[in-house]
């Protein structure tokens, strides 16, 4: 009963809408890896899906356990149950290992070694390396510590092929590297609206080590890295034309926001920006999974006629 009363504090404690976007990529990358006309594996896409998933949310409580000093003084954070005493530090710890645990049984059982073992290196990356390390020990602590979170349509990927044909690793790492590229803008324009939060934590994020004004200039610049990175599933055969238009469109909406963000019209843009970066990414693996599926019943078949069959 206590455990069932103290329910909405665990349920926090795991980031749900962090963790929603986590294994919304991870899914992608399953439904990626099926080729048109092969069965789905069904209960492996299943188990994989929860194993991610409770690997993500124990990530996500060691970030919380680990953060605890730095939520109580920042204001985004403050009502965080690890913050106002709702759940102890030895609770959150048990229940991140409880988690953990889980996740890597059902992976092993039901899924495969290899996803079991990217998952449990996403969880290190981001828990212990990012999260202990990286976050309080560099500005570029998002952009190293990224890879972490950039790890799941891998994870999806190798949970449905074994990532035993030969076209595999490159196409599910392309994915990868969007994630990568689009971090780095994501997260630093919520830095620039949050940067007082940041600099009271004593968090050496950007817009607070080399100020605003070069803190937008990166973001810029990685906006245009992250639209080079997204035409790179069709230059490489993995996706067709409608991927690519509406790759090109969402990547220059980005870009405006980008450029706008240069001299934005309120201290508020930003926040806007951060926002739509979130539908960017979405929108952008929607149009992929829509060109992967859905174009070969319309006679457009990329990938089916350029990569021969295992």
């Amino acid at each position: 009963m206590v455990l069932l009363s103290r329910a909405p504090q665990y349920w926090a404690v795991t980031k749900p809408r962090i963790v929603a976007l986590i294994v919304f990529t991870a899914i992608i990358g399953m439904l990626l890896a099926i080729r048109p006309g092969e069965d789905w594996p069904w209960r492996r896409m299943l188990a994989a899906t929860v194993g991610i998933w409770l690997a993500a949310a124990s990530a996500a409580a060691i970030n919380h356990l680990l953060d605890a000093r730095i939520d109580r003084v920042m204001a985004r954070t403050a009502e965080r149950p690890l913050a106002t005493g709702a759940l102890r530090p030895g609770q959150v710890l048990g229940f991140a290992l409880l988690l953990a645990a889980l996740s890597m049984a059902i992976l092993l059982l039901w899924v495969n070694w290899l996803c079991a073992l990217l998952t449990f290196g996403g969880l290190i990356g981001y828990a212990v390396v990012y999260t202990g390390f990286l976050k309080r020990a560099t500005p570029q602590n998002i952009v190293i510590g990224g890879l972490a979170g950039a790890v799941p349509p891998l994870l999806g990927w190798a949970a449905v092929s074994g990532m035993q044909r030969p076209w595999d690793w490159a196409h599910a790492l392309l994915l990868v590297l969007i994630i990568f590229v689009w971090t780095p803008p994501h997260f630093w324009a919520l830095a620039i609206f949050r940067r007082e939060d940041y600099s009271r934590a004593l968090v050496p994020m950007l817009p607070v080590t080399h100020g605003v004004t070069y803190t937008r200039w990166q973001i810029l610049l990685y906006t245009v890295l992250l639209l080079v990175a997204s035409v790179l599933p069709w230059a490489a055969h993995m996706s067709g034309l409608f991927y690519l238009a509406g790759a090109l469109v969402l990547g220059g909406v980005f870009l405006w926001y980008a450029w706008r963000l240069l001299d934005p019209p309120d201290d508020f843009f930003a926040m806007r920006t951060f926002k739509y970066s979130i539908v960017y990414l979405m929108a952008l693996f929607g149009f992929l999974l829509l060109d992967h599926w859905l174009m070969p019943l319309l006679g457009g078949a990329p990938v089916l006629e350029l990569v021969p069959a295992a």
